[in-house]
C-alpha cells in the first residue's frame, strides 16, 4: 500500500468519481476534507460513513473524512485540493470564493472536460484568470471507472503534470492493492485525448441503439483513435512548453478510449445509447442522474479546434447530433462513408 501522503487534502465534488477518488486516499490512510453540495448528504455521510446518492456500497472508515458544505473551511484547511466537480459546474465553484483561496494550492484535477464558459481546461483557466503556477497542478485520466474501483477490480490511472517530483509523489499516493498508477509529463494531451474520448463514446452509444454492430464499432473506434492521435500530435506541437514527444498509443490515451467506447459503466456511451433511442438530451439526463461530459466537450472542442485550425471530422457528426438536431440515422450514414 501507498504511503500517507504528505500534505492535507481535500476533494471537491462528490459524485461517483469523486467518491471513489476519496475511497482510494481513505484506503490509504489519509484523512481528507470532503466538500459537498448537499447538507443532506454531509449528515448521511457523518452518520452512515457512506455517499447516500453515488457508490452506495463504498463504507468509509470512521474519522477518515470530514465531509462539509464549507468551501472556505475546505481551502483553508488542505493544501493539495482534488477538483472532482463535472465541467460544466467547475466555473461556478471557482468563481464562488475570492481568488487568492486558489493561490499557492497543489490542484489535482479529476475533470475531464473542458470548462464551457470559457471552453478551456481547467489548468489553462487557472493560469489565465488566476496567474496560477503549473508546477502545481497534476492532472488525473484513465481508464478507469469509478464503480470497478467501488468493487476493488484492478484499475490504472495516468497523472500528468509539469513538476515530474510532484507528479509521481501524487501517482504514489494514489496507488494500491486494486489500483496501479503511472505518470508523464503530457498535462495537455493527456486532458485533451479524455475529453475526446467521451464525444466518441457518446456516438459508440448512438451506433448501438442504430443496430449497428461489433464489427461497425470497432471500426468507428480505430477511426476515432486515427483522429484523436492526429489531433494531439497537431496541438502538441502548438501549445506543448517541452520538446519531450509522449507516447500517444499507451492507456492514458487509447485505453481510455476503448473502455468509455465499450464498458456499460460508461455514462457516455449510456448518453448516447438513450439518445438514439429517441430520448432528449433533457430526459436522459433527469434518468441518468449524472453528468455526461461528452455532451458540452462537444460543443467545446468545435471552438478549441476552430482555435488551433484542426479538423475534428468525427466530433464534428457528434456534436451536429447533440447541439444542432441533425437526426443520428442520417448523419451516422454520412459517418459510414468517412470510416475506412
Amino acid at each position: 500500500m501507498a504511503a500517507t501522503y504528505k500534505g492535507t487534502i481535500g476533494v471537491i465534488g462528490n459524485g461517483s468519481w469523486g467518491t471513489a477518488l476519496a475511497k482510494i486516499l481513505t484506503d490509504n490512510g489519509n484523512t481528507i476534507f470532503w466538500w459537498l453540495r448537499n447538507p443532506t448528504a454531509v449528515a448521511h455521510i457523518q452518520a452512515q460513513h457512506r455517499n447516500p446518492h453515488y457508490l452506495t456500497s463504498v463504507q468509509f472508515a470512521p474519522g477518515s473524512l470530514i465531509p462539509t458544505t464549507d468551501l472556505k473551511q475546505v481551502l483553508e484547511q488542505c493544501d493539495t485540493l482534488v477538483f472532482a466537480v463535472p465541467s460544466a459546474f467547475a466555473q461556478g465553484v471557482l468563481t464562488s470564493v475570492d481568488a487568492a483561496y486558489w493561490q499557492n494550492k497543489k490542484i489535482i484535477s479529476a475533470i475531464k472536460g473542458v470548462l464551457p464558459e470559457s471552453d478551456l481546461l481547467l489548468n489553462d483557466y487557472l493560469t489565465t484568470h488566476y496567474q496560477y503556477d503549473l508546477d502545481n497542478y497534476v492532472a488525473i485520466t484513465g481508464p478507469c471507472h469509478a464503480e470497478e474501483i467501488a468493487l476493488e477490480r484492478l484499475s490504472y490511472l495516468t497523472f500528468s503534470g509539469l513538476n515530474d517530483a510532484l507528479t509521481c509523489i501524487v501517482a504514489q499516493a494514489f496507488q494500491t492493492r486494486y489500483l496501479n498508477t503511472t505518470h508523464n509529463h503530457d498535462i495537455w494531451g493527456a486532458q485533451y485525448a479524455a475529453v475526446l474520448k467521451n464525444i466518441y463514446a457518446i456516438g459508440a452509444g448512438m451506433a448501438h441503439s442504430l443496430d449497428y454492430g461489433d464489427n461497425f464499432l470497432s471500426v468507428y473506434i480505430t477511426n476515432c483513435y486515427r483522429e484523436m492521435y492526429l489531433y494531439l500530435q497537431e496541438h502538441f506541437d502548438k501549445v506543448h512548453p517541452s520538446d519531450e514527444q509522449p507516447d500517444f498509443h499507451t492507456s492514458a490515451y487509447l485505453g481510455d478510449l476503448l473502455v468509455t467506447c465499450y464498458s456499460l459503466h460508461s455514462r457516455n456511451r449510456t448518453l448516447g445509447t438513450m439518445l438514439g433511442k429517441g430520448y432528449t438530451i433533457k430526459a436522459a439526463t433527469l434518468e441518468m442522474n449524472m453528468v455526461a461530459e461528452g455532451y458540452y466537450a462537444a460543443r467545446a472542442m468545435q471552438h478549441v479546434s476552430h482555435q488551433y485550425k484542426i479538423d475534428l471530422p468525427l466530433a464534428t457528426c457528434i456534436y451536429r447530433i447533440l447541439w444542432e438536431g441533425a437526426p443520428a440515422a442520417t448523419v451516422f450514414k454520412e459517418i459510414e462513408k468517412m470510416l475506412s
